[in-house]
C-alpha cells in the first residue's frame, strides 16, 4: 500500500507534498527546495531537525553550475543597469552611451532568465508513490510545462527579458518622433516590467503554497521578495519614462532614472543571495 500524499498549492499548481514514508516520520517535497537545492526533507518523530534526502551527484553538479551562472548573470546585469541609470541621472554620458550600457546589461538579464528556465527544466523530479526519491532526467534545452508554477514563473521571467531586449534595441534608433518613442521603446519597457511582476507573483505562489506568507528567515523567500521589489521599482521607472506628446518631455526623468537604479540594485542583491541557494 502506497503512503497517502497530501498536496498543497494554488489552483492547478502543486507546490508541496507531504506523506508518511514506510520507515516512519514525515517526508516533505517542496517545489523550490527540490529544484534549487535538490533535496526532500524527512523528519523522524521525536528528532530535533529534519534530515534531507539529496538528489544524485549528477543533479547536484548540474544545479550548482546553473545556479551560479544565473546568479552571476543577474548580479552583472543589475550592476550594468544601475551604472546606465547613474550616467543618465548625473549627465556624464550621452544617450548612446547609456543605451549601450543598458543593452549590455540586458544581455546578462537574457542569460540569467534562460538559465533560470534551464534550472527548472533540468531539476531532479519527485518520484511518485511516496518513495521519497528525486530522479534526475536527461539534459534538455527546452520543455513546455505550463501546469508547473516553477516553469511558468521562469518562462514569464525569460519572456520579460526578451521584451526588454526589444526596448533596448529600439533605443538605438535615431530620428523617432514622440509617438514612435512611446510605441517602440516605452510600450515594450512597460510590458517587460509587467512580465517581471507576474513572474515574481508566481514565485510567491510557489514558495508560499498559494497563501500570503512572510518568511524573513527563508533564503528563497528573501530572494523572491527582493526580486519583486526590483520589478516594482522598474515598473515605477517605466511609467515615469512616458514621453508626453504635449510637452515632448518625460513624466518625471528623475523618478525614471532613480527607479531603474534602485530596481537594478535589487536584482544584483537578489543574485548575490541566490549564490547561497544551492545543493
Amino acid at each position: 500500500m502506497q503512503p497517502e500524499q497530501r498536496a498543497e498549492g494554488a489552483g492547478p499548481f502543486t507546490t508541496r507534498l507531504t506523506w508518511d514514508p514506510p520507515g516512519g516520520g514525515t517526508a516533505v517535497w517542496e517545489s523550490r527546495l527540490a529544484r534549487r537545492c535538490g533535496v526532500i526533507a524527512v523528519r523522524v518523530h521525536g528528532a530535533a531537525a529534519a534530515e534531507r534526502i539529496s538528489a544524485d551527484a549528477v543533479a547536484v553538479t548540474r544545479l550548482r553550475r546553473l545556479n551560479a551562472i544565473a546568479a552571476i548573470s543577474f548580479v552583472v546585469g543589475g550592476a550594468l543597469f544601475a551604472a546606465g541609470a547613474a550616467i543618465a541621472q548625473f549627465g556624464s554620458g550621452d544617450a548612446t552611451v547609456c543605451a549601450s550600457i543598458y543593452f549590455a546589461g540586458g544581455l546578462f538579464f537574457n542569460t540569467g532568465g534562460y538559465v533560470s528556465l534551464l534550472q527548472v527544466i533540468n531539476a531532479p523530479r519527485h518520484e511518485g508513490g511516496g518513495q521519497g526519491r528525486l530522479v534526475t532526467g536527461r539534459w534538455r534545452w527546452w520543455s513546455y510545462e505550463p501546469m508547473r508554477v516553477d516553469w511558468l514563473s521562469a518562462f514569464v521571467l525569460f519572456a520579460g527579458t526578451l521584451v526588454f531586449a526589444v526596448d533596448l534595441l529600439d533605443s538605438f534608433l535615431q530620428g523617432l518622433n514622440i509617438h514612435q518613442v512611446n510605441r517602440l521603446i516605452w510600450v515594450p519597457n512597460v510590458i517587460g516590467c509587467a512580465l517581471f511582476l507576474i513572474s515574481g507573483h508566481l514565485g510567491f505562489v510557489e514558495i508560499c503554497h498559494g497563501r500570503p506568507c512572510l518568511r524573513l528567515r527563508d533564503l528563497g523567500w528573501r530572494i523572491v521578495a527582493v526580486n519583486q521589489l526590483g520589478s516594482a521599482l522598474f515598473m515605477v521607472s517605466a511609467l515615469a519614462a512616458y514621453t508626453r506628446p504635449a510637452t515632448d518631455s518625460l513624466v518625471n526623468a528623475d523618478i525614471a532614472n532613480w527607479g531603474t537604479l534602485a530596481g537594478a540594485v535589487c536584482f544584483s542583491l537578489a543574485g548575490l543571495l541566490q549564490l547561497g541557494e544551492h545543493p
